[in-house]
């Protein structure tokens, strides 16, 4: 994903009661406005000037073409004067890609001593803004309003923060999964209805016998294999036992073949992200362990078990915080720690948990793995750093899709000698009994999504983008209202199937 590859559409709206001269006008300030935004370094695509739109024509023509351009992300709409309404609905009919109203204007403050009713008629975003928002709510378009003075940094971040997602949803919109096996055991919740995540949301699931795999690991030589392993040794720490010449350094070169192996397939068939099994492992002498927390790191999603939904969110949330600080992953729960104030859940997996969490430098181990065919495996082993994060989720609720997205504290955990696998620490906001709790009543998975780059305002714009529902765990939540929050969601979702 190069997000230099995206750009954002700004359109400006006015209409021609003002004369030419107040067009002109609205046209300098637009161009003034975006060249300030693009120079602020705040915005991760660039924004481009689409045009001053006076009629129904000429806005109905400018999104779709927006509709049409591979390039456009979405589209900012700003009422420099007033814009009537009735000239937005043809065009906001066709609209199929995301939309952010900006509530803002040219001047930051009224010239008390100057203002005129040449100035007023000229500057009347709070007049347009109004007739614009209505129409947009009357239709029931799904959109991000940011309110603030274009200059502001607070302001911009809000659009930065939109951005980044609308070039998420753009990836997601040709984003092909690749499942190595079903669904494990029975499980439910990582289960779903493909067909319908695919008219929703944009991805592709496909299933590819592990069989089909081994020929691209048969075929990686060993140079290829000593420079990835010279590469391993540059960046992480090993095990004395997997060092070369070592007992267990054969099991390291095969999972440098799988790495390899599994890239070079994942390119052949234009896929961003893929699953596993540990049931599913025909030809292969490892479970995949070292190769997914290795992709993970440069992009790929990543969903345990079939988790094709994990995968995918693991992708588009990898997208959002594309190039910020801090790191994303696939975890798990796996184990409770009751401590009082300081009750936590160890997030961890067999093997597959992204570096690029870990608070010191990875060290490369070889252990048995004692479930289902995965046998002796290589891994990477690290702690995840402290700090806040938010985990998120996914899940089919068979009317509809529900994004569940919890903030959380990962604290240091005690030394762990006898558990060789990557692992993070967390309390779950506001405390461990609510966010806990509210995470089972929503029917969150046993897996997420995790970042420490991103805030619940980019979840919280996706779900918006996507039309899916969402349901937020942070400091503010009670277990009593968000059990009406759910009670509310699912009465809206049932009346609107009715209605529909």
């Amino acid at each position: 994903m190069e997000y230099k590859d995206l750009e954002i559409w700004f359109l400006t709206g006015a209409q021609l009661l003002y004369g030419g001269d107040a067009v002109v006008a609205v046209d300098a300030h637009s161009n003034e406005m975006i060249k300030g935004l693009n120079a602020s370094g705040k915005l991760p695509l660039k924004i481009v000037y689409k045009g001053t739109v006076n009629s129904s024509v000429e806005v109905t023509k400018a999104f779709a073409e927006a509709n049409n351009d591979d390039k456009c992300a979405g589209v900012i709409t700003w009422m420099h004067t007033f814009s009537p309404a009735k000239m937005w609905i043809h065009g906001l009919k066709e609209y199929k890609k995301p939309l952010l109203h900006l509530h803002t204007q040219y001047n930051e403050q009224i010239p008390w001593s100057e203002i005129d009713m040449d100035f007023m008629n000229l500057n009347q975003s709070a007049h347009g803004d109004r007739e614009f928002g209505h129409i947009v709510s009357r239709m029931r378009k799904p959109r991000k309003v940011v309110v603030g003075y274009w200059k502001d940094p607070a302001t911009q971040d809000k659009i930065a923060t939109w951005m980044r997602v609308c070039a998420a949803w753009t990836d997601a919109q040709a984003l092909r999964i690749i499942r190595f096996g079903d669904n494990m055991n029975n499980v439910a919740v990582t289960d779903g209805d493909k067909v319908e995540a695919e008219i929703r949301l944009g991805y592709h699931v496909d299933n590819a016998p592990i069989a089909t795999l081994v020929p691209y690991m048969d075929a990686v030589t060993e140079k290829e294999i000593d420079d990835l392993i010279t590469e391993y040794e540059r960046i992480y720490d090993f095990a004395a036992d997997c060092k070369k010449g070592a007992k267990k350094h054969p099991y390291v070169r095969d999972a440098a073949a799988q790495e390899i192996g599994l890239r070079r397939f994942l390119e052949d068939k234009k896929a961003k992200a893929f699953t596993t099994s540990f049931d599913e492992l025909e030809g292969m002498k490892q479970l995949m362990g070292l190769a997914s927390q290795r992709l993970m790191a440069e992009g790929y999603g990543f969903g345990a078990e079939g988790d094709w939904k994990t995968a995918a969110l693991v992708r588009t949330m990898w997208v959002m915080g594309h190039g910020l600080p801090g790191g994303q992953s696939f975890l798990e729960d796996y184990t409770l720690n009751f401590a009082s104030d300081n009750s936590s859940i160890l997030q961890a997996h067999m093997l597959e948990i992204n570096p690029e969490i870990a608070a010191d430098k990875p060290r490369i181990e070889v252990h048995f793995l004692g479930i289902g065919d995965a046998k002796t495996c290589a891994r990477l082993v690290f702690q995840a750093h402290p700090g806040e994060g938010i985990a998120a989720t996914i899940v089919d609720m068979g009317n509809r899709f529900r994004m569940i997205v919890n903030q959380v504290d990962v604290i240091e955990p005690q030394p762990l000698p006898k558990l060789p696998v990557a692992c993070a620490l967390w309390k779950p906001q506001p405390d461990f009994e609510v966010g806990a709790g509210a995470w089972i009543l929503a029917g969150g998975t046993h897996h997420s999504s995790f970042s420490y780059s991103l805030t619940v305002e980019h979840i919280e714009d996706y779900a918006e983008i996507a039309g899916m529902e969402l349901l937020i765990i942070d400091k503010d939540t009670t277990v009593r209202n968000f059990k009406q929050d759910i009670r509310n969601n699912e009465m809206y979702y049932l009346l609107n199937k009715a209605l529909s």
